[in-house]
């Protein structure tokens, strides 16, 4: 064991255990040991993906091909969802975080030649560049059987989740002005895109779910209930009861996250008061007016009511915990005394979304704030695995990797970019759990990693 590894667990051991909220803590490091998990990396010989022995990948899609719609495949590939689909394949549903100025888009070499039936269902022909494309894969061959544009005229869909009615919930990381930049209509809206989609499908903004720098989405299959995170320094956490699950087009109630003890406080556990570690905590839910927030404000609306900010809330991930009870997890990328993030765990009342929940409220609790960056560095999407662990996609300026957290806190790397030239993305497994899908932001790669998942070895 080298000297440097040496130190960074005796940091990590040093500071397992917890204080009080709003206690000072010794430790830099706090519930996050390295684990064997499924073995060293195994250098890449095309340097593109390091994996550990008997794990094995395939580039399913790049950046600039032709798709079956004559299209073109988009860049800069972000968060996906993998759903079941008939006969043995998977229906992919990828985001594009495509800005303004992007030229690798699916209309790119064909801008003033746009079928007019594609651009009306485009949200803002004159800037949206982003959108989300749908891959079907035969997961036994990994053969990509069709790929097409699904949702147009966005722009930087960075993140979102899937529903249990079958569809994609794609968040738009711009607040973007009518007016500015050329733009036609305002941005910084959710729009859903249907799993079963044949094609390009119309682009409706669900505004009642906020305007705002949105990331990711996670539904409770339990309640229906939508939670939402926004990535900024000072962003709140939301959820969004719907008027009738399911359908968020029709309209439901935007709350932002309040912890108890914590109201218009911050969670960064940079200033004098810190975040104990696994010491759950109620939280209120407060619900906001102005949801559109033309002047990019609600956040600030939701301080002024006493909602609690975390830096730059990322990724999202539902997990189930028992018979019709859920967990939802959220990273704060830039959260903790050193910036490197946080993972937080939040459980919903059983009475999640009704007055009941006075009397029971829903939990948090801060689960993992890594002190190095070898532990763990700007984690972004999640997943869960299918042995229960938590998939972490990191964004860092540094080293590039898929790290997992085990249900205990270890912390283990599943896969290296050895180039370090850009973000992993998307990660989501199959409904199988055969296979897991991510994607190379930067290089406009998307991937299908295969192996024994069950492998993985906490020694």
């Amino acid at each position: 064991m080298n000297i440097r590894r040496r130190e960074i667990l005796q940091t990590v051991l040093a500071g397992v255990g917890s204080c009080g909220w709003g206690a000072g803590f010794a430790a830099v490091d706090r519930g996050a040991p390295h684990i064997r998990g499924f073995g060293p990396l195994i250098p890449d010989p095309r340097t593109l993906l390091d994996l550990p022995a008997g794990f094995h990948y395939k580039i399913l899609s790049r950046a600039g091909d032709p798709m079956s719609d004559g299209l073109r495949v988009p860049g800069r590939p972000d968060s996906m969802h993998a759903f079941q689909g008939t006969g043995g394949r998977v229906v992919l549903l990828r985001n594009h975080e495509l800005n303004v100025a992007d030229r690798q888009h699916a209309f790119a070499g064909a801008a003033n030649t746009i079928r007019s039936d594609l651009l009306a269902k485009l949200y803002d022909p004159a800037v949206g560049k982003g959108g989300v494309s749908t891959l079907i894969i035969a997961e036994d061959t990994l053969r990509v059987q069709q790929q097409f544009l699904s949702l147009a005229g966005t722009l930087r869909n960075c993140s979102g989740g899937a529903t249990t009615w079958g569809s994609w919930l794609s968040c738009e990381e711009s607040v973007l002005r009518a007016g500015e930049q050329g733009a036609k209509r305002d941005h910084g809206y959710v729009f859903e895109v249907s799993a079963t989609a044949t094609g390009l499908q119309p682009a409706r903004p669900l505004k009642a779910m906020g305007r705002f720098n949105h990331e990711a989405a996670a539904v409770d299959p339990a309640t229906g209930i939508i939670y939402l995170t926004e990535d900024r320094d000072d962003g709140l956490v939301y959820r969004f009861i719907p008027n009738s699950v399911g359908k968020p087009a029709a309209g439901g109630q935007l709350q932002a996250l309040a912890i108890a003890g914590l109201e218009g406080g911050e969670t960064s556990n940079r200033g004098r008061g810190r975040v104990p570690l696994r010491e759950p905590a109620a939280v209120r839910w407060l619900t906001l007016a102005q949801v559109e927030a033309p002047e990019d404000d609600l956040r600030r609306q939701g301080r002024a009511l006493g909602a609690t900010r975390f830096v730059r809330g990322e990724g999202m991930a539902v997990q189930a915990i028992s018979r019709n009870r859920y967990q939802i997890w959220f990273m704060a990328t830039s959260g903790g005394p050193r910036g490197l993030g946080q993972v937080w765990r939040y459980r919903p009342s059983p009475g999640e979304g009704r007055d009941a929940e006075r009397q029971q409220p829903g939990k948090l609790e801060l689960f993992l704030e890594p002190g190095h960056a070898a532990v763990q560095n700007h984690g972004d999407n999640l997943a869960v695995a299918p042995n229960g662990d938590l998939m972490i996609c990191e964004d860092s300026s540094t080293d590039q990797r898929i790290l997992g957290v085990t249900p205990a806190g270890g912390v283990y790397v599943v896969a290296r970019n050895p180039r370090g030239n850009s973000e992993f993305a998307g990660a989501t497994f199959s409904p199988s759990g055969r296979t897991l899908f991510v994607n190379i932001q930067h290089a406009g790669l998307s991937f299908a990693i295969q192996g024994d998942w069950a492998a993985r070895r906490t020694a």
